[in-house]
């Protein structure tokens, strides 16, 4: 089973916001899903502590503006492909309010953008567990994800 951590910058507090990341993680039944929240006082701190969550054995996206949009269909191609070569970890990184860095950058195998708007971070992990639940139920076969 692969297994998906989500390495955030900042804390989700109880909001709306974590109510609805609460409700998709508990689809999660057969994919493990985890959110590791990390703090800094500056974007240096954020990064290090980051990188120190990051497994080499981890296929790394890094979710950046500079990144490839991909339509729900091809994201969800994307995880059964590295499912299929058997990558037993996929590691998604959400930076804080100055972003990723050029280090975070090249250290990811590859860089996903939700669009050319900035995001709330909080946002952030919403849109992106809800489109790990929609690449479940789109390999799955699952109607839930309509064209």
């Amino acid at each position: 089973m692969t297994h998906i951590d989500i390495i955030a910058a900042g804390r989700m507090k109880n909001s709306t916001f974590a109510e609805v990341w609460q409700d998709y993680h508990k689809r999660m039944t057969d994919w493990k899903v985890t959110l590791i929240e990390i703090e800094g006082k500056n974007q240096a701190e954020e990064i290090k502590r980051i990188q120190e969550k990051l497994r080499d054995d981890a296929y790394v996206i890094c979710l950046d503006e500079r990144g490839r949009s991909l339509s729900s269909p091809d994201f969800a191609t994307k995880i059964q492909g590295l499912m299929d070569q058997g990558r037993s970890s996929i590691q998604f990184v959400i930076g804080g309010a100055d972003g990723l860095g050029d280090e975070l950058r090249k250290r990811a195998d590859y860089l996903l953008s939700f669009g050319v708007q900035t995001w709330p971070h909080m946002m952030v992990r919403v849109m992106l567990i809800e489109q790990i639940y929609r690449a479940r139920q789109i390999n799955a076969g699952h109607p839930y994800h309509r064209v």
